[in-house]
């Protein structure tokens, strides 16, 4: 039976707090655009917040790769 590797699931706890924190973050930052749109930083906003988005999805799949591969090894 093989054995969890601690250090690479650590490392992959390490990213779901980056994803968390992204997950909580680019909501924030869409809301804060939609709330200003008249404002002239209304579109440079709203495109960072989508890429905040985008990253936390992205980064989600990252982890989630990470911690399986910690608990089952590589192929």
């Amino acid at each position: 039976m093989r054995h969890t590797d601690k250090e690479l699931f650590f490392k992959s706890l390490k990213y779901f707090a980056y994803t968390v924190m992204l997950m909580f973050l680019a909501p924030t930052v869409i809301y804060q655009a939609f709330k200003n749109q008249t404002h002239p930083w209304y579109m440079p906003v709203l495109i960072i917040g989508i890429v905040l988005a985008i990253g936390a999805i992205a980064m989600g799949f990252y982890s989630l790769r990470v911690i399986m591969r910690s608990f089952f090894g590589d192929k």
